[in-house]
């Protein structure tokens, strides 16, 4: 699987040193999505408690001319899962954005690309990602990609 990236895009791995950096990207997220939510501060322990070794981050990032300074502009963050009905650790997706000027131009896809190859390299029998109902335009890109829907996350206010 190819993770192709248009010209003047390249990926970076993920450090430690890139927590506040993953944080702003997920506020990024969740306020396109949720757009009258006040805060997401919960987002900072989120990734104190999650980002480790074990949940790689991948960063794409385009070249700034005339001084070669690079800036992110996308990423995908990934975790682990366990398959409740076969028992089988599977590689999870927690968070995939593309900056909405950069969107449209195969980054997302190569982002996948890269998660797939990861998830593959490493053993996983699959890949898994859990995205809002309300988000289409992420729906059709994983349809695109081959993703199926398994089940449904449901709620009910008290």
């Amino acid at each position: 699987m190819q993770s192709q990236l248009p010209e003047g895009y390249n990926f970076r791995k993920g450090e430690a040193k890139d927590r506040a950096l993953l944080v702003k990207f997920l506020r990024h997220t969740y306020k396109e999505l949720f757009p009258d939510q006040p805060s997401f501060v919960h987002l900072i322990k989120t990734v104190d408690d999650y980002f480790s070794l074990e949940t790689p981050l991948w960063w794409v990032e385009k070249e700034i001319n005339p001084d070669h300074r690079k800036t992110q502009i996308a990423c995908v963050w990934m975790g682990n899962a366990i398959d409740q009905v076969t028992g089988d650790r599977y590689s999870h997706i927690f968070s995939l954005y593309v900056m909405p000027e950069y969107r449209h131009q195969g980054i997302g896809k190569a982002l996948m690309n890269q998660a797939i190859s990861y998830a593959k390299n490493r053993g996983d029998q699959k890949i898994g990602l859990q995205v809002f109902s309300h988000n289409q335009q992420a729906l059709k890109m994983y349809n695109s990609l081959g993703f199926e829907t398994q089940s449904y996350l449901m709620f009910k206010n008290l």
